[in-house]
């Protein structure tokens, strides 16, 4: 891990360096940025820290990692638009998912579960233990 910010102008390229410069000076924090690249790379930095860190704002970091695990950080500007929520589990995602859809009533008994499985689990990713993600982005 990257410990002296002072001489990050050192140890990263030109290129990188001028792009830390301008994101610290839109309010972008230095530490972030540094953990970022001690955890990717510079070309990855460059490429995908912004998309990173405005999905990160809005669907919160622990969703945005946990589709990074598993997309890969080249898909993380599809985070956002493929993130449905949080969920105790697949079956209460697939629930929810119809109930919306649908006016069930409520003498009606669905296995969720099987629901998730049969149906739902090859449009949609639950990562995480909790965060739903459309596959299909």
């Amino acid at each position: 891990m990257i410990t002296f910010t002072a001489n990050y102008t050192e140890l990263f390229a030109a290129d990188t360096v001028t792009k830390i410069k301008e994101l610290v000076s839109e309010s972008y924090a230095l530490d972030d940025i540094l953990d970022f690249i001690d955890h990717y790379s510079e070309g990855d930095f460059i490429a995908h820290y912004e998309d990173y860190v405005t999905a990160g704002e809005n669907i919160g970091y622990a969703q945005v990692d946990a589709f990074v695990d598993y997309h890969g950080l080249d898909m993380v500007e599809y985070a956002e638009e493929a993130y449905q929520g949080e969920y105790n589990s697949e079956a209460d995602f697939a629930e929810d998912l119809y109930a919306e859809q649908y006016n069930l009533p409520a003498e009606i008994v669905v296995d969720w579960q099987a629901t998730w499985e049969s149906a739902l689990r090859y449009d949609y990713d639950f990562l995480g233990n909790a965060y739903v993600f459309s596959s299909n982005f």
